[in-house]
C-alpha cells in the first residue's frame, strides 16, 4: 500500500508522543492525575477517529456515536470480569474484552446501518440521535447476572435465581461496579496505531475510493454501478467497531461504569473533536481530542475567535454551550433554596435543552457555513 506524506507524519506524531510521555511517566515528570488521563485521551482519539471516518470521509453526520461506545464498554467489561478467575493475565483479559466489545458493537452498527443509512442529512443525524439514546436507556435498565449455569439477563429487575456464590456483573442504573482497572497506556498506544492503519488502508483502497465518489456525488456514483449502501455500510460498521473498542479500554480504566457516561453530550464532544480537527483530517482529529481532553477547552475557545466565519465556528457554538452550562447550573444549585428533587428537574432539563441547541446550532451552522463558501454540507449535493 502507499503511504503519502500525512500518513507517514500522522504515525510519526502518534508514536512520537508514546515514546514522549512514556518517558516522562518512567521519569515521574508526570501527576498522578496527568497519568490517569493518558488512557482516556487514548480512547477519546479512537472515537475521535472512527468518528471521522464517518463523518469526513463518508459524509454522513452521526449524533449517537457514543451509544457504539456504551456498547463496547459493558459488553467488553462483563467479560472481562467474567474472565477474572480463568485468564490471569491483565493484558491478555483487555485485549479479549476490547475485542469483544469491537464484535458487538459492529453487530449492532450493522443491524442499526440497514435502515438508518438509506437515509440522508439531517434525518440521518436524528435517527443516529435518538439511537444513541435508547441505547443508554437499554443499559440503564439491564441486569445481568452470572453463576455456574452461565449467563442471567432481565430487564427492571435483577434476576432472582442466581445460585450461592453467582455475583451480579451489571445492575442497571448502578452499571458495573467493582471493576479491576486493567486498561494501560500502552494498550490505549496499539489501539491507536491499529485504528489508524486500518483507516488508512481502507481510504487507499478500492472501497475508499469508492465511498469518497459516494460522499462528492452519490448520483454520479449510482450511475457508474457502485453500490452505495454496501460501502456505506462497510465504513459504518468499521467506524462502530472501533468505538466498541474505545469504549471496552475507556471503562476498563475506571472502578465503576455507569450508561450516563455514554449520553447524549459524550456524542457531541466526539464531534466537537472532529470538527476542530478538521473533516477527513485523522492527524487534526488525534490532535484536537487530545487536547480538548486535557481540558484547555478556554484556550481553544480564544483561539477560535481570531478564524472569523469558518468551519471552526461550528466548534464555538459547541464549546460556548457545554463550557457555560455547568458553572450556570452549579450557581444555581449554590445559590437558590431548591431542594433536591427541584434541582434535579433543573439539571435533567437544562441538560437535554442544551444537548439539543447545540445539535440544532451545529446542523444550521453547517449548512450555512457551507452555503457562505459554495461547498457541499452533509447529506447534501454539491452546488453548480
Amino acid at each position: 500500500m502507499k503511504i503519502n506524506r500525512r500518513q507517514c507524519i500522522t504515525y510519526a506524531f502518534v508514536i512520537a508522543a508514546y515514546i514522549v510521555l512514556q518517558i516522562l511517566s518512567g521519569q515521574k515528570l508526570l501527576s498522578s492525575t496527568a497519568r490517569g488521563m493518558l488512557v482516556p485521551i487514548c480512547a477519546y482519539v479512537v472515537m475521535a477517529i472512527s468518528l471521522n471516518l464517518t463523518v469526513g470521509v463518508m459524509g454522513e453526520l452521526s449524533l449517537g456515536h457514543a451509544g457504539f461506545m456504551s456498547v463496547g464498554a459493558f459488553m467488553g467489561t462483563t467479560a472481562a470480569v467474567s474472565l477474572q478467575g480463568v485468564i490471569a493475565s491483565a493484558p491478555l483479559r483487555l485485549a479479549i474484552a476490547m475485542v469483544i466489545g469491537a464484535i458487538f458493537a459492529a453487530i449492532i452498527g450493522f443491524l442499526i446501518g440497514i435502515p438508518v443509512l438509506r437515509l440522508r442529512g439531517d434525518y440521518l443525524a436524528i435517527v443516529t440521535l435518538a439511537f444513541g439514546e435508547i441505547i443508554k436507556s437499554i443499559f440503564t435498565n439491564l441486569y445481568i447476572g452470572l453463576d455456574s449455569r452461565g449467563y442471567h439477563i432481565r430487564f427492571l429487575q435483577a434476576p432472582e435465581n442466581l445460585e450461592e456464590g453467582g455475583k451480579l456483573i451489571l445492575g442497571g442504573p448502578m452499571g458495573i461496579g467493582g471493576v479491576q482497572k486493567i486498561a494501560t497506556f500502552t494498550g490505549g498506544f496499539i489501539l491507536v496505531m491499529l485504528c489508524l492503519i486500518v483507516i488508512f488502508h481502507l481510504v487507499n483502497s478500492r472501497t475508499g475510493r469508492a465511498i469518497l465518489a459516494i460522499r462528492d456525488n452519490r448520483i454520479a456514483a449510482e450511475s457508474v454501478g457502485i453500490p452505495v449502501t454496501r460501502y456505506k455500510m462497510t465504513a459504518f460498521v468499521i467506524s462502530a467497531s472501533m468505538a466498541g473498542a474505545a469504549g471496552a479500554l475507556f471503562a476498563l480504566n475506571y472502578s465503576t461504569i455507569a450508561a450516563n457516561k455514554f449520553d447524549f453530550n459524550a456524542s457531541i464532544l466526539i464531534l466537537v473533536f472532529v470538527v476542530f480537527g478538521g473533516l477527513g483530517n485523522m492527524l487534526g482529529s488525534v490532535i484536537a481530542a487530545a487536547l480538548l481532553t486535557l481540558g484547555v477547552n478556554a484556550a481553544v475557545m480564544a483561539l477560535l475567535y481570531g478564524f472569523g466565519k469558518t468551519r471552526v465556528t461550528l466548534v464555538m457554538n459547541f464549546c460556548r454551550v457545554f463550557l457555560f452550562r455547568v458553572p450556570v447550573l452549579w450557581a444555581l444549585q449554590q445559590f437558590t433554596d431548591l431542594g433536591n428533587v427541584s434541582a434535579g428537574i433543573v439539571m435533567a432539563v437544562s441538560n437535554v435543552a442544551s444537548g439539543v441547541l447545540a445539535a440544532v446550532v451545529g446542523v444550521i451552522e453547517i449548512r450555512r457555513i457551507c452555503n457562505t463558501y459554495d461547498v457541499r454540507y452533509f447529506g447534501g449535493e454539491r452546488k453548480n
